[in-house]
């Protein structure tokens, strides 16, 4: 392997490695330090921390059962490898594209690890703060830890007036730093790299 190629390599999961470390150092700070649905005001109401829980996917959503998620995390996350490694053998694409892929991947896994271990190793959230416990003696199943969410940005409320929109509050998901790698990655690869999804 080349020089070039391995420095590559060792950026790409190096950051990888970096933003999973980063999101699981937030949620385990979160988990270990409030209780569920408790808030922190950082800069007044519009920017919070707010501790919650979900079974679905990104910002909350859901889809079929538990176990069919954190197995379709597995595969993504899988494929997801596969996939980053292929990128970097063939040296042909930018290597912004390739990060984009990385940044993707370490949001799955960052949520999948919370899917397949948090269950086990950690206490319930609710009424009181989590502490770890003994592997299988936590709050669920392996597979069916809830993922962690934790940021919101409640900017303002939309006028009653508003058809359709009247009285939501404008961008009310709570999320976690995964999700937003995940979703910041696809935003710049519609925007820099259109014309390698289109392929």
């Amino acid at each position: 392997m080349a020089a070039e190629n391995r420095r590559r390599y060792w950026i790409v999961f190096s950051l990888l490695a970096l933003a999973v470390i980063i999101d699981q150092a937030i949620k385990i700070a979160v988990k270990t330090n409030m209780c569920l649905g408790e808030g922190i005001m950082v800069f007044g109401e519009w920017c919070q921390i707010r501790f919650i829980e979900n079974n679905g996917m990104a910002f909350g959503m859901e889809l079929f059962g538990k176990l069919f998620l954190t197995s379709f995390r597995i595969i993504a996350v899988a494929l997801l490898f596969y996939y980053i490694i292929k990128l970097l053998r063939e040296a042909k694409h930018p290597f912004g594209y390739i990060l984009c892929i990385a940044f993707i991947t370490a949001g799955a896994l960052g949520n999948l690890i919370d899917c397949l271990f948090y269950g086990e190793i950690f206490s319930s959230s609710l009424g009181q703060v989590a502490e770890f416990v003994p592997w299988g003696d936590g709050y669920a199943e392996f597979m069916h830890g809830r993922v962690v969410d934790m940021f919101y940005f409640p900017l303002f409320t939309w006028p009653e007036w508003m058809p359709l929109v009247g009285g939501d509050i404008f961008f009310g998901p709570i999320f976690n730093f995964a999700d937003s790698c995940v979703s910041c990655s696809v935003v710049a690869l519609l925007i820099w790299y259109r014309n390698i999804i289109m392929k």
